[in-house]
């Protein structure tokens, strides 16, 4: 977390202590006491919030190399942490605190400047950058953010989220809430790039499970008992995405599945669960936050 007077998130020129050094930093004197919330003192959301904050995008996955210096062992707050240096999945389960105006304008760990209302956020160990789905267990909501820091170092603990993503979860007022961490690996982004179903000129009415090459995950846009229902809800969306400038997702399968009495409004068929988040974060970016997606299994 945060400490008021500097970002407590790695900064390799004052927090990062490379293995083989043997004092840790100390937090300055006058650092107040930690609010009850997700934030520290003096820190707080922005003086005025942006009228259209819960429409903010995902951000969108792509393969981006690692910043080597964040990649280096550190000790923060009398803890040692070894960053991940390759592109393995991770999967956390724990609290989730955020960062707003204090930080804002900062260098985040990898350099980068600090944007509270980006989809960002601070993880103690991801290589950098990094993309993560964090779902808030306790309303379901999920967001994707682009880690490029380093915290929160308190117990328990697991991602510092920016403004913005605290926001589109719900957890601001409460300051913390209980989440899960998935980390998208740079394979699952790859094997978004491989086409499979072209969108354009494919009958959505014929196309079932047995046709949608590539595997049994997919984004459900919408589920509705009445089917006329369900095919306007495809025709807008393969309105807007052939009207969305590139990059957009076009080479997949959009299409309408009958499941148990109920007409499902379907995107993609993926191999695994990463790849279909990846799907849906650039779904969000064109589409837009209003629109509700959920990753399901076929």
């Amino acid at each position: 977390m945060p400490i008021a007077g500097s970002r407590w998130t790695v900064t390799l020129a004052a927090l990062v202590l490379v293995a083989g050094c043997s004092t840790a930093p100390k937090p300055p004197s006058q650092s107040p006491p930690p609010r009850s919330g997700g934030y520290y003192q003096d820190d707080g959301p922005p003086a005025q919030v942006p009228a259209d904050i819960l429409s903010t995008p995902d951000a969108v996955p792509r393969v981006e190399p690692f910043h080597s210096g964040a990649l280096r062992p550190y000790v923060a707050l009398g803890r040692s942490y070894v960053p991940i240096t390759d592109d393995r999945p991770l999967v956390q389960r724990g609290l989730a605190s955020w960062y707003g105006r204090q930080f804002h304008g900062n260098r985040t760990s990898n350099g980068e400047i600090y944007d509270m209302f980006a989809m960002s956020a601070a993880h103690p160990t991801m290589p950098l950058p990094s993309y993560a789905q964090v779902t808030n267990l306790r309303n379901g909501a999920a967001v994707v953010v682009r880690v490029n820091d380093r915290g929160p170092f308190r117990e328990g603990r697991v991602i510092d989220l920016s403004y913005a993503a605290a926001m589109r979860l719900g957890i601001v007022g409460g300051g913390t809430t209980e989440v899960e961490v998935r980390r998208i690996t740079h394979a699952a982004i790859a094997a978004m790039a491989q086409p499979t179903l072209a969108l354009h000129g494919t009958s959505p009415a014929a196309a079932s499970p047995a046709a949608a090459a590539g595997g049994r995950w997919a984004v459900q846009l919408g589920a509705f008992a009445a089917a006329d229902r369900a095919q306007a809800l495809l025709a807008r969306v393969q309105a807007e995405l052939a009207a969305a400038p590139p990059p957009r997702p076009s080479d997949l399968t959009l299409r309408v599945e009958p499941d148990a009495g109920l007409h499902r409004v379907l995107l993609g068929a993926l191999p695994d669960r990463e790849a279909a988040v990846v799907l849906a974060a650039r779904l969000a970016a064109v589409l837009g936050a209003g629109m509700p997606m959920h990753v399901v299994m076929r």
